[in-house]
């Protein structure tokens, strides 16, 4: 099992940076790759970011590219969000999220949400015009 907890979101100005964070604990060492998603209201679950625990390779939506960075500490047992030039669109709830090859016993594609074994309870961010 692993639990994951994020912590960050708020409401912020657009052209503002925000920085999220992701606690993971208990069974860390089976983590394969991390991720983040965002839900906005009405919409579904969307992939945001994502890296290769150990090896580092990182992904990113087409719609993020060049503002958002995702970066590990696994020393820390950390994933970050780095969020510049944030945009109204933007605003929605943010998930932080594993997965264990272990667990899952199949590939952990970064992109693919159904990949993901851990979820965690999500972060709020709101970007104002």
């Amino acid at each position: 099992q692993v639990r994951l907890a994020e912590s960050g979101g708020g409401l912020v100005q657009a052209g503002a940076s925000l920085r999220l964070s992701c606690a993971a604990s208990g069974r860390t060492l089976s983590v394969t790759v991390m991720g983040w998603f965002r839900q906005a209201p009405g919409s579904e679950r969307e992939f945001v970011a994502g890296i290769n625990w150990i090896g580092g390779n990182e992904s990113y939506a087409d719609a993020v590219k060049g503002r958002f960075t995702i970066s590990r500490d696994n020393a820390k047992n950390t994933l970050n969000l780095e969020m510049n030039n944030l945009k109204p669109e933007d605003t929605a709830v943010y998930y932080c999220a594993a997965c264990s090859e272990t667990v899952s016993q199949g590939l952990c594609v970064a992109s693919l949400l159904a990949s993901y074994d851990y979820w965690g309870q999500g972060t709020l961010v709101r970007v104002s015009s």
